[in-house]
């Protein structure tokens, strides 16, 4: 063997060696339709996911709409320094126009919601969800005492409303569907 084929040989494995770090997976933004997702010891399969964000900017919002038989939930997780994920149910009740949401929620059941923020957002949107994807939807969020938060949407008529708590992102398990 020659010196050269040799410097070569060495030079060669020093670069397989030498490998791009591989980008490990973020399960807050990552899960797809047909993961599994448990919250709270209890296994939801994600029927559908909503993507939020400003038009040029990344994700900031993801709503994994998930299912346990007949049991329905939301799990929202929205993005800043961390992620801050809240397990909804859904509620029925209805608006006829978005200049009409207060500001004060009453509940009924003692519960009063106070608004904390609303914005308007562009959504994609896979799987079964209730909005249409890559239009236009109006959020607004609510905040009461003991932890508890109430989410509406608005997108052309329909409202969907939402009510949960703050649900801390180590108890929140994401396992792949499939691969």
């Amino acid at each position: 063997m020659s010196l050269w084929k040799r410097v070569r040989s060495i030079i060669n494995s020093n670069k397989e060696q030498a490998q791009p770090p591989v980008k490990e997976a973020n399960p807050f933004e990552e899960t797809a339709v047909g993961d599994i997702v448990t919250v709270d010891l209890e296994e939801y399969v994600v029927s559908g996911k909503a993507v939020y964000f400003d038009r040029g900017f990344p994700p900031h919002r993801f709503a994994y709409y998930l299912q346990n038989g007949n049991h329905y939930a939301c799990l929202l997780v929205e993005k800043g320094r961390t992620y801050d994920c809240y397990l909804c149910e859904f509620i029925e009740g209805s608006l006829d126009d978005p200049h009409d949401v207060p500001t004060e929620l009453d509940m009924g059941d003692g519960a009063m919601y106070y608004l904390e923020h609303n914005r308007s957002d562009l959504v994609r949107t896979e799987g079964r969800t209730d909005f249409r994807g890559g239009d236009e939807v109006m959020i607004w969020k609510y905040f009461a005492d003991g932890g508890r938060y109430f989410f509406l949407q608005w997108q052309d008529g329909k409202y969907v409303a939402m009510e949960g708590s703050r649900t801390p992102g180590g108890q929140i398990r994401f396992l792949k569907g499939s691969l």
